[in-house]
């Protein structure tokens, strides 16, 4: 259904903070179905079993997208599914989350491997590290920051963990370059956990597919522009073919 989009959460902090932005698309666009969809919640951290559980999950035929790793995953779902996705949309999704020798614009994998001990021996006090980090950029990053603490799910943190591995093997430059369908990349242009620099290189990576990025805005940014933002994401579809 070409009037139906996905949305995949990021780690740790459920869906609401996809409800403003689900919100305004519906609000802008009325024939727009906007369902938001939580993470797998698996002990393992293989890719592939995660985008297996969402292949089996998710229904077929819709505009897949997602925030950070909700993103990433739903990336690897478009190319499994090819024309049976009707394109993708990422917000603050870097195609490698973790640095690598040919992807310099990542975290530190020591850095990120010091995140991954500390959310297996104190899951919460991470989290309240990570929702810090996601507001770090914004203007009101304190508003932001009690914003992100709404609704946050008791997960457990066996699946906080595994969610951190998948995020750590994830690269999605294949997946994007495979997948033939329309696909729009938004970033933030103050992001402290995905650099900025990332949407240049995968411009030039992919010059084919659409990428933006949002000056003067954090690693939450849905939480900070959603009107903005959907109105960008509604002429992606628009544009795309969902008239």
């Amino acid at each position: 259904m070409r009037n139906r989009l996905i949305l995949l959460p990021g780690w740790g902090l459920g869906t609401a903070a996809l409800e403003p932005l689900a919100a305004s698309l519906r609000a802008q666009d009325s024939r727009l179905q906007v369902e938001l969809m939580p993470l797998p919640e698996l002990a393992e951290g293989d890719v592939q079993a995660w985008v297996e559980h969402l292949d089996r999950t998710l229904p077929n035929d819709t505009w897949l997208g997602g925030w950070s790793l909700g993103g990433m995953l739903a990336s690897e779902l478009a190319r499994k599914r090819g024309d049976h996705c009707c394109g993708l949309l990422t917000l603050a999704s870097n195609p490698s989350f973790v640095s690598r020798a040919d992807w310099p614009h990542g975290m530190a994998t020591d850095t990120f491997g010091t995140f991954l001990d500390g959310c297996r021996s104190h899951p919460q006090v991470t989290l309240k590290r990570f929702r810090t980090l996601c507001s770090d950029g914004a203007h009101m990053p304190r508003t932001l920051l009690r914003q992100l603490g709404v609704g946050v799910p008791a997960t457990d943190p066996l699946y906080l963990a595994s969610g951190l591995e998948v995020l750590a093997r994830l690269d999605t430059r294949a997946a994007l370059d495979a997948y033939a369908g329309p696909q729009l990349h938004l970033f933030a242009g103050s992001d402290a956990l995905v650099p900025a620099e990332a949407a240049k290189a995968l411009s030039e990576l992919l010059p084919d597919i659409e990428v933006g990025l949002v000056e003067e805005s954090s690693h939450a940014f849905l939480l900070e522009y959603p009107q903005e933002l959907a109105a960008g994401i509604k002429s992606f579809l628009h544009e795309s073919g969902d008239d």
